[in-house]
């Protein structure tokens, strides 16, 4: 790993989730998505002055095969469960203030450990429950 503050989750070879940590730093473009993700995920971090050149961006059609999204914890804590494309839990992982996922395959549940606010961003249009299998999972035992 590049960096302690990345991680990559991973299922055999299937990149499930991409984690980063607040403290990540380094100056200029850093991609983290595989090229053929739906969904892009970047670092950016430029010296004040830097001039990013006005652009727009083309119509490309693209194909969406399953929705992947990007949470942003704005305050808090949340617990995440991973699980494989079975639905078999498999790990899980703490978020704070700060830190960023893409959940990007298999499957994930969520605990809030302490009161949370976060940003979520994925492809749309969202279907509601089209969208998504739901199953039982470690996080529910709980209830």
């Amino acid at each position: 790993m590049e960096n302690k503050n990345i991680e990559i989750i991973k299922d055999k070879e299937d990149i499930i989730a991409i984690i980063i940590y607040k403290d990540y730093q380094k100056e200029g473009v850093k991609f983290f998505t595989p090229a053929d993700f739906s969904q892009q995920l970047a670092f950016i971090s430029h010296k004040k002055g830097k001039i990013i050149g006005a652009h727009s961006h083309n119509i490309v059609r693209r194909e969406v095969r399953f929705t992947q999204e990007v949470l942003v914890i704005k305050k808090g804590i949340l617990k995440v469960n991973f699980y494989d494309s079975g639905n078999n839990y498999f790990l899980s992982k703490i978020l704070r203030t700060g830190d960023i996922i893409l959940l990007s395959g298999g499957g994930h549940g969520f605990e809030v450990l302490e009161d949370l606010e976060m940003i979520e961003v994925k492809q749309g249009p969202y279907l509601e429950d089209g969208d998504k299998t739901r199953f039982k999972g470690v996080e529910e035992q709980k209830l």
